[in-house]
C-alpha cells in the first residue's frame, strides 16, 4: 500500500474517522501478512472502530493471529469476518483490556470460547462456572481457566449484553468456584488434612454481597469443626494449613500470574487472631469484644466453599447479632466515629482521583446503605440483603430512604462503579483511582459509550454523580426523617414514627420524640419558612449528629428560628451563606455556654455568616463603641446595659470562633495549634472586660460628677485579668489607685474614688440577662481587710514598708486595664522593683514562695477532687507551671528584658531563648498549661458554669474531649493523655521549682 510523498493513504483517512489515534502504525499492523485476507473488509474496521480503544484491539488482534498455527489463522479470521457476534465480543475485549489480550496470545485457542453461547452461557452461574474450571489440577491450569471464564464475561459486560449489576454477581460467582476449585486442590495435596476436619469458607465484602470488582482483594473467613473422633486441636492445624494453601493458590505469582488476594483480616482480631476457628469459638469473639464495624462487615456474610453445612450454620448463628448490633451500648458513638471521612490517609495528589474512598466516592454510598440496613434490619427483615444496590432499592420501598434520593443514588453508583470496572480491566489491577494519561481517559469513556468528546464528557459525568453522592449520602440519613413529619403524595412512602425514633436515636439523639417534635415545628405548614427549613433541617441534622449533644443542637436552632424566623435576613443567611449553616450548628451543639449567649441577643446569629465576623475585636474599636454608648445613655445603669449587652455579644463571638476553631468545618480544619487558640480567647476576653470596665467607669462618673471625676483614677488589671489569660469563666482580679486632683482635698478624693468603685462593681451586677462581670480587689494591700482604693503615694508607703514576697509575685501580673493612663503607667512604674528585684530573689524569699506553693497544694485542692484531673491546682496544671515562671520572673527579669512581661507563655519562651530553661522542658510546661487552660474554657463551654475539673456526666465529658479534638468513644484516651502530659510537666515543676535547678 504506497501513496506519493506528502499525501495521507485512503486507508490512514478511514482509520482516523473510526477512532484510532495512531494511524501510521495501525496502517503498518494492517499491511502484515497475516492480515492480509481481511485488511481490505470493511466491516473489520467498523468492528474495531466501535471499540473503546482501536488501537489496542488492532494491536490484540495481530498478537493472537501472529501466535496461533497457521492452519487456525484463517479460521479465526474467516469466523470474525462472517459472524457478527464473535467479532463484537472479541474486539470489544482486546480494545478494552490489554491483560485479556496478553491472555489470548499465550493461549490463542481462548478465542473459541467467545464463538457461541448457548442461553446458560448468557446467565452464567457458580455451577457454569464450576465445569469451565473443571480441568484445574494445579495453580497455573487454574489460572488459565480462570482467565478463559473471565474472557466470557468481559465480552458480555462490554458489548452490553449483561449489566452493571449482573456482571459483579457473575464476578462473584466466578470467586465462588474459583475458592471452591482451589480448596480442592488444597484438598487433593493434602487428603490426611482434609480428612481431619471439616472447613467452610464464607465470603465476605464484596465478594460476599455478590457485587465483586474485575480485581479485588476477595475477603474470605473461615470456620472450622474437628471430625468425628479427631482431636479438636489437631483438626483447627490441619484446617489452617488446607486454608492457607487455598490462599496461596489463588494468590500466589506463577508464570500465568495471579488470580487475585484472598485476604483473611476481617476475622476475629484480624491478623493477630488465628486464621481458622470453631463456629463457638467465632460467637463466642462477636458477643463479647467485637466492634460495631465487624457486624457491618458481617452484613454482607455468605457461606460460599468448604462445608456447606457448617458455613450455613455460621451465618445463621451471626445473623441476630448483625441486626441486633444498632441495640449495642456503643452503637451510636462508633456509627459516629464511622460517619467521619477517613481520608486522611490519602496522599493529596490523589484524593481528587479516588473513585472509592474520596468525597463523593463508592464508600460514601456503600456506607450509607449499610448503616440504614444496620438501623433498621433488626425490625425489617427486606433490607437483610448483601447487595448494595437491592438493600438501596429495598430502603426506598420500605420509605427508609426519599425514591427520588435513592433513584439519584442508584444511578450514580452504577457510574461510578462502571468506571471503576473499565478501570481495572485494562490491565487487571487492582485500582480505584481515575487514570491523569489523556489515552487511558479516552479509552475509559468510549468503554462508557461517550463518542464525540470521550474526555470532557467522562470529567464531566464523573463530577456530576460524585457531586451527587457527595449531596446525599449523608443527607439520606436526615431527609426521610422530615417526610414523617410531614404532608405526602397519596401512595408515597414515609418513615413511621418508631423507625424515625429509632433512627434518630442511632445517630446519637436521646430523645428521638423530643427531636421529631421539633421537626414537625420547623418543616411543618405552606410557608416560605418551611419550605427552606425542610431544605436545610437535613443538611443540619447531620451536624447535629457529629457532635457530643445532637439534641441540644436542634432544640437550639428551632429557638433561634422561633426567635427570628419572621425576619427575612435569618433564613437568607443560612441559606445563600454556605458557611452560616455549619457555624451555627456547631455552636449550639457543643455546649450550653455559647447558645445562651445566643438566645439572649439572637440577632447575633448574623456574625456566623459575615467572613469577617469570627474575628476579635481590637480592645480600642470596644472601647470606642462602649464610650459612645454611654454618652447616648440617660443614665448609668441604663449605659451599663447597653454595655453588658456590647459584652455578651463579644464573648458569642469569642466562644463560636473558639468552637468552630476547635471542631473544624467541612471547608477549614480544625486548628492544630492549641496555644494560639488559647492565647486568642484570653486576649479576646481580657479586651473585651477590659472596655466593659472603661464603660462601667465612664457610667458611674458622669452619673455623679459629669465628665470630671475628682480624682485621676485608675483600674489595674492583675491574675489572669493583667495576664490576657483569662478564661470564659473568670472574675476580673483588679487594683484601684486614684491620685487627688490640684486642689482636691484627700478626703474628697478618697470618698469620690470609694463611690466610683461601689458603683462600678454594682452596675456590672445588676440582674439582667446578660451575664454579670464579678470585680475582685481581694489582692489589694492588707486583703479583705485593706481599704479597696488607695493613693498611689499610699502603695508606695505600703510596699516600701510591709509588703511580703507573696504580692511582689502577685504584681508579676499587674497591667493598666482603664482609667487614667498616666496614673496606671505610673503604678507599674512603682511596682517593677517589687516583682524584678535587682539581683533576683534572695534564699528566704525563695524558700517563703516554695512554702507558701507547697501549702495551697494542700490546703486548696477541694475535697475529694483528683489532682492529677485539677486543671488549677492539680499535679502539673495552671498553678504549677505558673509559679515556676513566675519563681524565674522574680529571679531573673531585672537582667533579662524578655521576662517582664505579665503573659505566661511569653516568659516561658524569654526564659528558653535566655537558656534558663532547657528548651525540652520549656515545651512540656507550655504544652501542659495549654491544655490545662483548654479544658478549663470546654468546661465552660460545655456546662455554662465555670469549673477546673472534667465533668462527671458522660454527655458532658464527651463534648470536652470534642473540643479537645478526641473522636467519640475515646474520653478514656484524653484523661489518659492529660495525665502523662501533667505529669511530664510536674517533673519539670519538681527540679525547677522546687529542686536545685532553681
Amino acid at each position: 500500500m504506497t501513496t506519493s510523498p506528502g499525501r495521507r493513504s485512503s486507508t490512514f483517512t478511514r482509520l482516523l474517522r473510526h477512532g484510532f489515534t495512531d494511524p501510521s502504525a495501525a496502517e503498518q499492523l494492517l499491511d502484515l501478512d497475516a492480515l492480509a485476507s481481511v485488511r481490505s473488509d470493511p466491516v473489520l474496521l467498523e468492528a474495531l472502530g466501535a471499540t473503546a480503544d482501536p488501537d489496542l484491539a488492532l494491536r490484540g488482534l495481530v498478537r493472537i493471529v501472529e501466535a496461533g498455527q497457521e492452519s487456525e489463522r484463517q479460521v479465526l479470521l474467516d469466523t470474525l469476518v462472517t459472524a457478527k457476534p464473535l467479532r463484537d465480543r472479541l474486539l470489544g475485549v482486546l480494545g478494552a483490556s490489554e491483560a485479556l489480550g496478553d491472555h489470548l496470545a499465550r493461549h490463542p485457542r481462548d478465542w473459541q470460547a467467545l464463538v457461541t453461547y448457548e442461553s446458560a452461557d448468557l446467565n452464567p452461574g457458580v455451577a457454569e462456572f464450576e465445569q469451565g474450571l473443571a480441568d484445574a489440577v494445579d495453580p497455573d491450569s487454574l489460572r488459565v481457566a480462570y482467565r478463559r471464564c473471565l474472557l466470557t464475561l468481559a465480552a458480555r459486560d462490554v458489548c452490553g449484553t449483561t449489566g452493571l449489576a449482573q456482571t459483579a454477581a457473575e464476578l462473584a460467582d466466578l470467586a465462588t468456584a474459583t475458592l471452591r476449585a482451589a480448596l480442592a486442590i488444597a484438598r487433593t495435596a493434602a487428603p490426611e488434612d482434609a480428612a481431619r476436619c471439616r472447613l467452610a469458607v464464607v465470603a465476605m465484602g464484596k465478594c460476599g454481597g455478590r457485587e465483586l470488582n474485575y480485581v479485588s482483594d476477595v475477603d474470605v473467613i473461615f470456620v472450622g469443626e474437628a471430625r468425628d473422633g479427631v482431636d479438636e486441636t489437631k483438626a483447627m492445624q490441619a484446617a489452617t494449613r488446607l486454608a492457607a494453601h487455598m490462599m496461596r493458590i489463588c494468590s500466589d505469582t506463577t508464570v500465568e500470574g495471579t488470580i487475585w488476594e484472598v485476604d483473611a483480616n476481617l476475622r476475629p482480631e484480624g491478623r493477630n487472631g488465628p486464621l481458622v476457628r470453631t463456629l463457638s469459638s467465632h460467637l463466642a469473639y462477636y458477643q463479647r469484644w467485637a466492634k460495631t464495624w465487624e457486624f457491618q462487615a458481617l452484613l454482607k456474610a455468605r457461606a460460599v466453599a468448604g462445608d456447606p453445612e457448617l458455613g450455613a450454620e455460621y451465618v445463621e448463628a451471626v445473623s441476630p447479632l448483625v441486626w441486633g448490633a444498632a441495640d449495642r451500648e456503643n452503637f451510636v458513638p462508633d456509627v459516629q466515629k464511622m460517619r467521619r471521612r477517613v481520608v486522611d490517609n490519602i496522599p493529596a495528589d490523589r484524593i481528587e482521583r479516588e473513585l472509592k474512598l474520596g468525597p463523593g466516592g463508592l464508600r460514601d454510598v456503600e456506607f450509607a446503605v449499610q448503616l440504614l440496613q444496620l438501623v433498621h434490619g433488626r425490625s425489617d427483615a427486606s433490607l437483610h440483603s448483601g447487595s448494595t444496590l437491592e438493600a438501596l432499592r429495598a430502603l426506598a420501598e420500605g420509605g427508609y430512604v426519599g425514591r427520588a434520593d435513592a433513584s439519584q443514588l442508584d444511578e450514580a453508583y452504577r457510574f461510578l462503579r462502571a468506571m471503576e470496572h473499565r478501570i481495572q480491566l485494562h490491565r487487571l489491577r487492582r485500582t480505584h483511582l481515575v487514570p491523569e494519561d489523556e489515552a487511558d481517559l479516552r479509552r475509559l469513556g468510549r468503554s462508557l459509550g461517550m463518542r464525540t468528546d470521550p474526555v470532557a464528557e467522562l470529567n464531566k459525568a464523573w463530577k456530576r454523580h460524585a457531586s451527587v453522592v457527595r449531596r446525599l449520602h449523608e443527607k439520606i440519613f436526615y431527609r426521610p426523617l422530615l417526610d414523617a413529619v410531614a404532608q405526602l403524595a397519596p401512595g408515597e412512602s414515609r418513615l413511621s414514627a418508631k423507625a424515625a425514633a429509632i433512627r434518630l436515636e442511632a445517630l446519637g439523639y436521646a430523645d428521638p420524640a423530643a427531636a421529631l417534635r421539633h421537626l414537625e415545628a420547623l418543616s411543618s405548614g405552606v410557608t416560605r419558612k418551611a419550605a427552606i427549613q425542610r431544605t436545610l433541617l437535613p443538611v443540619l441534622l447531620g451536624w447535629f449528629a457529629d457532635s457530643a449533644d445532637p439534641d441540644a443542637g436542634l432544640l437550639g436552632f428551632r429557638k433561634v428560628s422561633d426567635a427570628l424566623g419572621k425576619t427575612p435576613w435569618y433564613l437568607r443567611l443560612l441559606r445563600d451563606e454556605g458557611a452560616a449553616a455549619e457555624n451555627l450548628a456547631r455552636v449550639l451543639s457543643a455546649g450550653r455556654l455559647a447558645p445562651d449567649l445566643l438566645m439572649r441577643a439572637p440577632e447575633a446569629v448574623a456574625i456566623l455568616g459575615d467572613p469577617e465576623g469570627l474575628k476579635p475585636r481590637t480592645r480600642e474599636h470596644l472601647e470606642q463603641e462602649v464610650l459612645a454608648a454611654v454618652g447616648r445613655a440617660g443614665d448609668a445603669e441604663s449605659a451599663v446595659a447597653v454595655v453588658r449587652g456590647v459584652r455578651r455579644r463579644e464573648l458569642f463571638r469569642t466562644t463560636a470562633a473558639d468552637l468552630i476553631g476547635s471542631y473544624g468545618t467541612e471547608d477549614s480544619p480544625a486548628e492544630q495549634d492549641h496555644g494560639a487558640l488559647v492565647d486568642r480567647v484570653g486576649s479576646a476576653v481580657t479586651d473585651l472586660n477590659a472596655a466593659t470596665i472603661a464603660g462601667a467607669l465612664r457610667a458611674a462618673v458622669r452619673e455623679r460628677w459629669g465628665d470630671t471625676l475628682p480624682t485621676r483614677f485608675a483600674v489595674i488589671g492583675m491574675g489572669r485579668f493583667g495576664g490576657h489569660e483569662l478564661s470564659y469563666g473568670s472574675d476580673a482580679d483588679v487594683l484601684f489607685v486614684h491620685q487627688p486632683r490640684e486642689g482636691v482635698s484627700d478626703e474628697e478624693a478618697g470618698r469620690a474614688a470609694n463611690a466610683v468603685v461601689g458603683e462600678m462593681r454594682r452596675l456590672l451586677q445588676l440582674p439582667t440577662a446578660d451575664p454579670p462581670l464579678l470585680i475582685d480587689a481581694d489582692l489589694r494591700p492588707e486583703g479583705r481587710t485593706g481599704p479597696m482604693v488607695r493613693t498611689l503615694k499610699s502603695y508606695e508607703a505600703y510596699y516600701r514598708r510591709w509588703s511580703l514576697v507573696w504580692e511582689s509575685q502577685a504584681l508579676l501580673r499587674a497591667e493598666h486595664m482603664a482609667g487614667d493612663e498616666e496614673l496606671g503607667r505610673a503604678f507599674v512604674e512603682l511596682v517593677d522593683p517589687l516583682r524584678y528585684p535587682m539581683e533576683g530573689l534572695g534564699e528566704d524569699a525563695v524558700r517563703e514562695i516554695r512554702r507558701l506553693k507547697a501549702r495551697m497544694e494542700s490546703e486548696r485542692m477541694p475535697r475529694g477532687a483528683d489532682p492529677t484531673l485539677h486543671a488549677k491546682l492539680g499535679r502539673g496544671g495552671l498553678s504549677d507551671v505558673e509559679w515556676t515562671v513566675q519563681l524565674i520572673q522574680m529571679q531573673h527579669g531585672w537582667a533579662e528584658p524578655g521576662l517582664r512581661t505579665t503573659r505566661t507563655r511569653e516568659a516561658l519562651a524569654a526564659a528558653c531563648a535566655a537558656e534558663l530553661i532547657p528548651a525540652e522542658e520549656a515545651q512540656t510546661l507550655d504544652e501542659a498549661w495549654v491544655l490545662a487552660a483548654r479544658v478549663r474554657n470546654a468546661v465552660m463551654l460545655v456546662r455554662g458554669r465555670p469549673g477546673d475539673t472534667f465533668p462527671s456526666d458522660a454527655r458532658e465529658l464527651a463534648a470536652v474531649g470534642r473540643y479537645l479534638g478526641y473522636e467519640p468513644g475515646h474520653v478514656g484516651d484524653m484523661l489518659d493523655d492529660y495525665r502523662r502530659i501533667t505529669r511530664r510537666a510536674r517533673a519539670v515543676v519538681e527540679e525547677r521549682f522546687y529542686g536545685a535547678a532553681g
